[in-house]
């Protein structure tokens, strides 16, 4: 049974490209099967999504890219992450856990008054 699918809440893409470019250099469609793989075919990234959200990363200076080859031998843009970008992702995740601490809260204080 796959898991319903749903539309990343804004912000939230952007993060998950950094954590999933600490890895290593990777190249876009990558980032999207990676990001399909380890939520469990939950995350599905449209190249429509990924690749602006690549290059608006890049414009900040939270990834670098570079053109080379892949394991498939075709010329693509490997993008990894700068310090800059280590420094969004610590500041991103940190901002992700408390809001994601405090929506369980609420859910969990709604439940107790149902």
């Amino acid at each position: 049974m796959n898991p319903p699918k749903s539309d990343l809440p804004q912000g939230t893409l952007d993060l998950l490209i950094l954590k999933v470019a600490t890895a290593g250099p990777i190249y876009g469609h990558a980032i999207a099967q990676r990001l399909q793989q380890i939520s469990r075919d939950a995350l599905q990234v449209q190249q429509g999504s990924l690749y602006p959200a690549l290059h608006h990363l890049e414009n900040k200076g939270f990834l670098a890219a570079e053109w080379r080859e892949s394991e498939i031998k075709r010329e693509a843009k490997f993008y990894r992450l700068t310090a800059k970008g280590r420094r969004q992702l610590r500041a991103e995740t940190g901002n992700w856990q408390r809001l994601s601490q405090a929506v369980g809260l609420a859910l969990q204080l709604a439940e107790g008054e149902s």
